[in-house]
């Protein structure tokens, strides 16, 4: 079992960065591949990026590639979301979440995921 808190999000003009956190507690964390989706409001919750349980393999949605970028630190249990070139349809809520299998598809779905931090909100606005 793996528990997850994010943290680090907030108001943002365009352009701007932000970094979210995830902190996790449980023992499995480090064999645990993680990632981060988001949901918008009146949308469903989709995929942001997701990296392996070794920090070694990562994927990005095509709409955050480039700007993005997914890192662990399993001597910490965290994982973090370092968000640059922040655009107004990146406003959402941020979800940390783990997933007991490795990574089995680029693009998953949020059903392929076991736990879910509470979210965190980020919006990108003038």
């Amino acid at each position: 079992q793996v528990q997850l808190v994010e943290s680090g999000g907030g108001l943002v003009q365009p352009g701007g960065s932000l970094r979210l956190s995830c902190a996790a507690s449980g023992r499995t964390f480090s064999t645990t591949t993680m990632g981060w989706f988001r949901q918008a409001p009146g949308k469903e919750r989709e995929f942001v990026a997701i990296i392996s349980w070794s920090g070694r393999s990562s994927y990005y949605a095509d709409s955050v590639k480039g700007r993005f970028t997914i890192s662990r630190d399993n001597a910490e249990n965290t994982v973090d979301l370092q968000m640059n070139s922040l655009k107004p349809e990146d406003t959402a809520v941020y979800y940390c979440a783990g997933r007991k299998l490795g990574i089995t598809s680029r693009t998953p779905t949020s059903g392929e995921y076991d736990y879910w931090g509470q979210g965190t909100q980020v919006t990108v606005s003038s």
